[in-house]
């Protein structure tokens, strides 16, 4: 079992930053695939980034890619967000999830762990 929790979550005016984080509470928690998803007001929640359970590999929604930055420290049991350029769109709960395994999925039902979520405002 592996409980998450989110924070960094804020309102921040368009163009700026912010760094989100998730914690772990296993002490497996290299082991496992963890991606950043995000849900609108009124909208699916959709994958943003993933990063592979040692950091070398990453990927990214076309919507973050080049403006955020997916990063971990298996030592700290921590996934980091950094996100830059903020646009209003980016508006959003912003939650991590963890899987076992390889594979940096970006389907929802693949994830077996969800934190519960940070607020991000973007304001324009």
């Amino acid at each position: 079992q592996v409980q998450l929790v989110e924070s960094g979550g804020s309102l921040v005016q368009a163009g700026g930053s912010l760094a989100l984080s998730c914690v772990a509470s296993s002490g497996t928690f290299s082991s496992y695939v963890v991606s950043w998803f995000r849900q609108a007001p009124g909208k699916e929640r959709e994958f943003v980034a993933a990063v592979s359970w040692n950091g070398v590999h990453s990927h990214y929604a076309d919507s973050a890619a080049g403006r955020f930055t997916i990063s971990r420290d298996n030592a700290k049991n921590t996934v980091l967000l950094q996100m830059s350029s903020l646009k209003p769109e980016d508006t959003a709960v912003y939650y991590c999830a963890a899987r076992a395994g390889w594979e940096m999925n970006r389907k929802i039902s693949d994830y077996d762990y969800w934190g519960q979520g940070t607020q991000v405002t973007v304001s324009s």
